[in-house]
């Protein structure tokens, strides 16, 4: 009786998914179509245990499906509905109810893309988490934990020497990413400061370190370098010049930290100034106004700018400029003459 009984189950399955398929036959068009043209993803969750009716209904609530019942029947049809996967995914309206019940039995395949770029503040990395629309948790969030006062990785501090109270300017390091779908705002930081650490490494930090500089003093100057250069390969001469200047103690007088000391109230965070602001920007940071390096870095420096800070070119050059060709390349020069004849 058990063998009959298993026998007209599966017999009655197999009626059921022919009606299903009978039923559905006729609409394909409908299985298809998508629900808009908005392509922008969204973030869309399945909680253990939903099943194929909880997930229709959610779908339909975020305007991603017009029609639940018809996604269920589908699911079912398919053998979806054993196969939903409870996670993050990240879906639009351009997708078919088709489309959506396949991506939705394989969560593995989630990921929020992101870039950091080089040369940004922290501020402006913050900026990217609420543009990117992805994460699970706000820009505010995250930069609780990377602004100045937040508490720092312990192991992190002390191999780069970063002091007591600073934030983690310029060891976000810029890359692409592909992050899973339920990081956290803490997993973020981690990702990025271990990224440094690990595209940095030892060898880099020893050498600072025999040049008699810290690997925070050298991150600081190479954020310096990548917010003044746009071509990488005239970095190590930019380094060279700011070098030269440490040297023999003269000022850096680099633009970029009078445009970090401003701190974003003139509507930018890297605004145009002026040659008053050389002198009217009260900040530890402008270097017209103090002597050596800022307290910190003012971006997030480049594996190249980082490279240029510890092993610059070899110069006798104290000065540069932009050259007026508009090529975005400078004009060096060994003295102030010299410098001011560049001018365009």
């Amino acid at each position: 009786m058990a063998v009959l009984f298993t026998a007209g189950g599966q017999l009655q399955d197999k009626l059921q998914s022919f009606i299903l398929g009978v039923q559905l036959s006729g609409r394909a068009s409908e299985l298809d179509a998508s629900f808009g043209t908005d392509a922008k993803p969204m973030r869309f969750h399945i909680p253990a245990g939903a099943g194929a009716g909880a997930i229709a209904a959610a779908l339909g609530e975020a305007r991603l499906i017009r029609d639940t019942s018809l996604f269920v029947d589908f699911a079912r049809l398919e053998g979806y509905d054993r196969r939903f996967e409870a996670g993050v995914y990240f879906l639009n309206q351009t997708q078919s109810i088709r489309q959506i019940a396949l991506l939705l039995t394989d969560s593995s395949k989630s990921f929020i893309p992101f870039r950091s770029v080089e040369g940004a503040r922290i501020e402006e990395l913050a900026e990217l988490v609420d543009l990117n629309g992805l994460f699970g948790f706000t820009s505010a969030e995250f930069l609780l934990l990377v602004d100045e006062g937040a508490l720092i990785p312990a192991d992190l501090a002390e191999w780069a020497n970063i002091p007591p109270g600073a934030s983690l300017e310029g060891f976000m390091f810029p890359d692409t990413y592909q992050l899973p779908p339920d990081i956290t705002a803490e997993g973020l930081r981690d990702v990025l400061l271990r990224t440094f650490r690990d595209r940095v490494g030892d060898s880099l930090r020893d050498e600072a370190t025999a040049q008699g500089l810290t690997l925070y003093e050298a991150v600081t100057l190479a954020s310096i370098i990548e917010r003044e250069s746009v071509w990488r390969d005239e970095q190590p001469m930019i380094a060279s010049v700011y070098r030269n200047r440490l040297l023999i103690g003269m000022k850096l007088e680099a633009d970029p930290t009078v445009q970090y000391g401003i701190q974003g109230t003139r509507e930018s965070w890297w605004p145009q100034i002026t040659r008053a602001d050389y002198r009217e920007v009260q900040s530890p940071y402008n270097t017209y106004l103090i002597g050596g390096l800022p307290p910190g870095p003012i971006a997030s420096p480049g594996l190249s700018a980082i490279q240029a800070a510890i092993y610059p070119a070899e110069s006798g050059y104290y000065f540069f400029r932009a050259a007026c060709d508009n090529s975005h390349y400078h004009n060096f020069a060994v003295t102030f003459e010299e410098h001011v004849a560049n001018a365009c």
